[in-house]
């Protein structure tokens, strides 16, 4: 039996006629928008897939998912009230992926790989010698030393002359001594920091300083004490010999290396990477720098005595700047305590001011 369309009746199991139905998709072609035939269901589904058109007006069956698979690095985070689908959330900064649901942060002395699914050492950097930060001081440390032990081989072989006994002999060779430790010290500053290393920085970084001050202090003293006593008096004032100016400059020196001591039974040096100064936001610039376990607070007072030293000799210099023309060897120490005045009080903010460089030795 036929229908008026020509197609033959049918019916199913439960006597009912099967449904047939059009396919229409709605579509827009050349700005007009119009319904097109794509299939028909006739018992079962039959569709032109080619004839089909999707967003944007591609051809291809987009895929009917969720959710895409996370990348490396990236943790899921589930949508609420719908457990099966999830947003993707980078690990970023120092986190790396624990599992497929969390992130976690690496350890202080670690930074995440490239692709944030683990953690590796972060780099460690100290001072090199070939930097410009360490040629530049060794160069003028090196010309320093020369400069010192000329003067030293000059003084020596001129030793008996009238010239070099009216300087102070024996105080003069104590500041030279003080002077070549002050150059020597860049060595140990540039050095790789170790035990060994760090200890010898904390003697020798102030020692040099004081023992060159107190030579000038003890022969500023001296000046100072000759002529106020003459002023007085005709007797000579007391402790003014070499022997005697020796022993006050080398007591006076001996305060610094006691302060020393007690700092090494308080506080044993070492040598610790510190992964704070270098610690970016970008976690590939994160570096942890070796160094000398010695604060900012700790190295300034490691050098007050000297300051101490200083300050009071440029009392003295101020002192005997009125002493007689013929006397000349109080007016340069008086410039050169001065000078150096102002060299520390520009030193000490500016110090602290760049505490978080990264070429500041410790």
């Amino acid at each position: 039996m036929l229908n008026s369309a020509g197609n033959p009746v049918l019916f199913n199991e439960n006597g009912d006629s099967p449904g047939r139905y059009e396919i229409y998709q709605y579509q827009i072609r050349n700005r007009t928008a119009e319904y097109k035939v794509i299939g028909h269901w006739t018992d079962q589904l039959h569709l032109n897939v080619r004839s089909m058109q999707w967003p944007g007006g591609v051809r291809q069956i987009p895929f009917s998912i969720c959710s895409h698979p996370c990348q490396p690095g990236e943790r899921k985070k589930i949508v609420k009230g719908i457990p099966c689908c999830w947003h993707c959330e980078r690990c970023d900064g120092y986190q790396y992926q624990a599992d497929t649901f969390t992130c976690k942060m690496c350890r202080f002395d670690l930074r995440p790989n490239e692709n944030h699914t683990g953690c590796v050492p972060i780099p460690i950097v100290k001072l090199e010698w070939s930097s410009p930060w360490a040629v530049i001081p060794v160069l003028i440390a090196v010309l320093g030393i020369m400069a010192t032990l000329f003067v030293v081989v000059t003084f020596i072989r001129y030793n008996d002359t009238p010239i070099v006994k009216a300087s102070g002999r024996e105080l003069s060779y104590v500041l030279l001594t003080g002077i070549f430790l002050c150059y020597a010290t860049t060595f140990l500053m540039i050095s790789t920091p170790d035990v060994g290393i760090c200890s010898l920085r904390r003697i020798f970084l102030g020692l040099g300083m004081s023992i060159s001050y107190a030579a000038l202090l003890t022969k500023t003293n001296r000046i100072y004490r000759i002529f106020e006593q003459g002023s007085m008096s005709v007797s000579a004032p007391r402790f003014i010999s070499p022997a005697s100016q020796l022993v006050i400059t080398f007591t006076l020196a001996s305060v610094q290396l006691l302060g020393v001591c007690i700092w090494f039974g308080v506080d044993p040096s070492k040598a610790i990477i510190d992964y704070e100064d270098q610690r970016t936001s970008n976690p590939t610039l994160a570096r942890g720098v070796l160094k000398c376990d010695i604060s900012d607070l700790s190295l300034i007072c490691l050098l007050g005595y000297s300051m101490l030293l200083m300050v009071t000799c440029t009392v003295y210099a101020i002192k005997t700047r009125g002493v007689p023309e013929t006397f000349n060897e109080a007016k340069p120490i008086g410039f050169t305590m001065y000078t150096t005045c102002i060299i520390w009080l520009a030193f000490i903010p500016i110090f602290f001011g760049t505490s978080q460089s990264t070429e500041k030795v410790r």
